[in-house]
């Protein structure tokens, strides 16, 4: 099925340039013009998408960061949500939902109910604050300690936790927060002390460029937490729901930790929903005796967007699918061994480092004229993020791969 966007109002691409530039992100757009980026999504459908005006067509490997993982317009998800509207709409937070209590038991069921709370929301921001503040409630304690690097979101908490860049335009930052490098064990167990009451690490840090932990690095973290009585807290707003070929990024490791923040990929790109998934302990002070209202979210577990939600599990939880993500991995890895970067890779969940910046530009032009859409990490960006749709058939795999390996012919 090709899914038809309603006709632009604007009736050539000069005219939404003008409003964009007065009206939304003037520098924004001057960033994606300067790149050679300057697109509107019009028609998409399944692993495709194309501009508006230019009528380009690529595949997209880029996804917004693993929202469509199951493809544009995914059929099964647009149909569960097409079939609530006109009986369900957000639903009211105050009152139970058959909706939210089956998304949240099936959500559990993916960490064998280890963490067996689950508190939903719009944003992966909202859910990373839902995490922090679940652990400072806990705990009794302040400090977070994140990675250098990293990216949790753009909200109080979350915004708090993640790269300076993103937050010293606005002020000092919040106290209790510490930044210590990726896969350095020695650096964490410095960090760490009587104060801390979580350590807030992605499965794997995208916008870092995606450098894969190292073998036991999360064991050891779950061990240094153990020791001292801190929360574990793991955002898998990207990697989570099958990228990495689990359903967790952690769980290539075997780690519990004490949260899993889950989005993105969560909704299909169809209607917005996140979760925060959390131990009985920590999920205690945000619905405590003396106040369960203590966090409330309006929007948060929407019953249109759990219904939504439950689609995608329903597919990635199909025997065999996530193999199939693991038999595409290895299919990348043989082909691009040839290619000119470094492949970082769990799953699909891949990144393409070049020797420079400017190399990486260079090469993301040269993939797009090939008709394939990936991004640089926002961090490193002689990274280019690479997150093809998890729905791939082999056929389209094998096509995708003759586009990459002509791009760099």
């Amino acid at each position: 099925m090709t899914h038809e966007p309603p006709s632009p109002p604007f009736e050539t691409a000069d005219e939404l340039i003008a409003v964009f530039r007065e009206h939304v992100a003037p520098n924004k757009l001057a960033y994606y013009q300067r790149m050679g980026l300057q697109m509107v999504m019009g028609r998409r459908d399944g692993i495709w998408f194309e501009d508006a005006y230019t009528k380009l067509r690529l595949i997209n490997c880029h996804g917004n960061g693993g929202v469509f993982g199951l493809g544009h317009c995914n059929p099964r998800v647009t149909a569960a949500v097409c079939d609530a509207l006109g009986k369900l709409d957000i639903g009211n937070h105050h009152f139970m939902s058959s909706e939210r209590a089956q998304l949240a038991a099936r959500l559990s069921a993916t960490m064998d109910d280890a963490l067996p709370r689950v508190v939903f929301g719009v944003s992966g921001g909202e859910a990373v604050d839902v995490a922090i503040k679940a652990a400072r409630g806990a705990t009794g304690r302040l400090a977070i300690v994140s990675v250098q690097g990293g990216y949790h979101g753009h909200t109080g908490l979350a915004l708090a936790a993640g790269d300076a860049a993103f937050r010293d335009p606005f002020g000092p930052n919040l106290p209790g927060f510490v930044q210590v490098p990726f896969n350095d064990v020695g650096a964490m167990d410095a960090a760490i002390d009587g104060q801390t009451a979580g350590v807030l690490l992605e499965a794997i840090p995208a916008t870092l460029g995606m450098p894969i932990p190292a073998p036991g690095y999360f064991s050891a973290i779950r061990k240094l937490c153990d020791d001292r009585g801190v929360m574990l807290l793991v955002d898998e707003v990207q990697t989570g729901l099958g990228r990495t070929g689990r359903w967790w990024g952690i769980q290539h490791e075997d780690v519990i930790p004490d949260a899993i923040i889950a989005g993105k990929g969560l909704s299909g790109g169809i209607y917005p929903i996140t979760a925060t998934l959390l131990t009985r302990q920590m999920h205690e002070v945000l619905d405590s005796e003396a106040n369960p209202f203590v966090h409330i979210s309006t929007f948060g577990g929407s019953e249109l967007g759990c219904v939504a939600a439950q689609a995608v599990l329903d597919i990635v939880g199909e025997p065999g699918f996530l193999d199939h993500v693991e038999a595409l991995s290895e299919r990348f890895a043989d082909a691009f061994d040839p290619l000119p970067f470094e492949l970082r890779r769990r799953g699909l969940f891949m990144g393409l480092r070049f020797s420079s910046e400017m190399d990486a530009i260079g090469a993301l032009l040269r993939i797009m004229q090939q008709g394939v859409f990936c991004f640089p990490s926002g961090n490193d960006r002689s990274v280019l993020q690479f997150l093809p749709p998890l729905i791939l058939t082999d056929d389209e795999a094998e096509d995708l791969i003759g586009r990459m390996t002509k791009a760099f012919a």
